[in-house]
């Protein structure tokens, strides 16, 4: 009785060993509760690596768009003082300069009106491009975490805490704080006071192309 009990021992102990020398990836794959873990955590990370291609598609998208308003903003203004050089100095013979300046609040305003609608929608699209920016980097650090998790449990098989690990992941998403630095001015700030500037001075050069 006492041999049969012995045999039963050391057989349980030789499965045992047997087993833990198995490779990580078989005892994975011989446990259902982490070979499901393991399938889930790979199928999140291909659905956050689709969402990082679309953000940083979107994101290449508005750089485009903001690229083609700033050629807009300088054409327009370029265009605008050459049309309206040339009519002063081919109508300065028959018209005479106090009317021309009289009048030209009217281009000035809409100068004004447009280069405001320019910087609001330059403002805007800044904007959209830093929050995108802000989420594209939330998402990688989602993915970074779930690939040190996906490692770790390839690597270590059954020795693999769930309770642990899982928490661990779970408090790491919840209680990320994003490290936000009080500023000033931003480099989006300088850029709208750039464009302020070029319109202001547009304003300037339009006075005095009609009142000279």
């Amino acid at each position: 009785m006492a041999n049969t009990k012995s045999d039963e021992h050391s057989n349980v102990r030789s499965s045992i060993m047997e087993w833990k020398h198995l490779h990580p990836l078989h005892q994975i794959a011989e446990t259902p509760t982490h070979k499901l873990l393991l399938k889930q955590w790979l199928k999140e990370e291909e659905l956050i690596n689709g969402r990082i291609a679309l953000k940083e598609t979107q994101i290449d998208s508005i750089r485009k768009e903001i690229t083609m308003l700033y050629i807009f903003f300088f054409l327009f203004h370029s265009t605008t003082l050459m049309l309206l050089f040339n009519n002063s100095s081919s109508s300065s013979t028959t018209t005479a300069p106090n009317k021309a300046c009289h009048k030209s609040w009217v281009p000035s305003l809409c100068s004004l009106l447009f280069s405001l609608g320019f910087i609001w929608a330059l403002r805007y699209k800044s904007d959209v491009e830093g929050h995108m920016e802000k989420m594209l980097c939330r998402e990688k650090e989602d993915r970074g975490l779930l690939r040190k998790c996906s490692e770790e449990l390839k690597k270590k098989g059954l020795e693999f805490d769930l309770l642990k690990e899982v928490d661990a992941l779970r408090r790491a998403k919840s209680l990320r704080v994003e490290n936000k630095e009080v500023r000033k001015w931003s480099s989006r700030d300088f850029v709208s006071l750039f464009f302020f500037s070029v319109a202001c001075l547009s304003l300037a050069v339009i006075r005095v192309i009609l009142c000279s």
